[in-house]
């Protein structure tokens, strides 16, 4: 490759040197080689950071370095959608050629692609060819990037996209499951604890449970519609809620009791008396038949008598 340029040339001295210090310290995170014929144009392709949407992804591009560098900025395009850059077109970006007044000759062709992976997940602005699609269109994107490398220019330029491909294959961890934390449930009762046909008894502490889970709820879903986070003054707010709830239902409780053993005192007496009365008036009943028996049985002798 070097016999082809001027090794006098300082830029085609440092582009031979970087790409020598590629291939002895490879990385799992990039992968970038020149062409064959032109060592100004760089295949490349990086993984998408961990922790984000992009995580798993593998996403390819060309660099192309100026005839002045490492004095001068290169350019960047990618060429795997990805739902943050925008593909087959020059990126705006602080380490690119659209900015170089920010270049520094230090950096390489190393530097700018972890700078590249560093920008995916931040905030596009407007930025010149930038995307701004929703996470799981982002995640769809970074699984379907590692079925096959996107086909590009010509059939050399493609041999050396599909090597970096399987290189970066061989590196990439699987593409991570989405989150089930929004899905997540407490766990069902244990069938052992209620007998059949039975439900079971709600104490103070379920329900002071379910009234803090419900304000707790309520934040999260206010903060999701406007997209932010809940802050740490917020959670403050939420306990204090909380916390003033907490004894709004215990007192609640213990009102409740003393009012149930009112009742029940109430109740009591009058049980009493009304079996007092029932029993009274049975007695009379009972002396009222016996009293009429009698006097039946009195009658019924004087006939007999009078017949005799």
């Amino acid at each position: 490759m070097g016999d082809k340029y001027n090794m006098k040339n300082p830029s085609v001295k440092r582009i031979l040197q970087e790409v020598k210090e590629m291939q002895s310290n490879p990385s799992d995170d990039f992968m970038s080689l020149p062409l064959e014929e032109n060592i100004f144009e760089w295949q490349f392709a990086i993984r998408g950071p961990s922790d984000t949407e992009f995580e798993g992804g593998i996403y390819h591009g060309r660099i192309q370095l100026p005839s002045e560098y490492p004095f001068k900025p290169p350019s960047f395009m990618l060429l795997t959608p990805n739902g943050r850059f925008e593909t087959q077109t020059k990126i705006c970006l602080s380490i690119s050629n659209h900015h170089p007044e920010h270049w520094q000759p230090s950096w390489s062709v190393r530097t700018a692609l972890t700078a590249l992976i560093a920008f995916m997940p931040t905030n596009p602005n407007g930025a010149l060819g930038s995307l701004d699609y929703k996470k799981d269109e982002r995640r769809v994107l970074a699984v379907k990037s590692r079925e096959a490398a996107p086909k590009f220019g010509t059939p050399d330029r493609q041999k050396l996209i599909d090597e970096i491909h399987e290189y970066m294959i061989s590196k990439a961890p699987p593409v991570p499951q989405p989150s089930s934390e929004d899905a997540s449930e407490p766990p069902a009762p244990d069938a052992s604890d209620v007998a059949a046909g039975e439900e079971a008894p709600v104490s103070p502490q379920d329900t002071i449970t379910e009234i803090t889970e419900h304000v707790e709820q309520e934040v999260e879903e206010n903060h999701e519609i406007v997209g932010e986070e809940v802050t740490e003054p917020e959670v403050a707010n939420v306990s204090k809620q909380v916390a003033n709830v907490v004894p709004a239902a215990s007192s609640s409780v213990h009102t409740v009791e003393p009012r149930q053993q009112q009742v029940v005192r109430v109740q009591k007496p009058a049980d009493d008396r009304l079996f007092t009365w029932a029993a009274v008036g049975l007695t009379i009943a009972i002396m009222v038949l016996l009293l009429k028996k009698f006097m039946k049985a009195s009658g019924h002798g004087a006939v007999f008598m009078d017949e005799s």
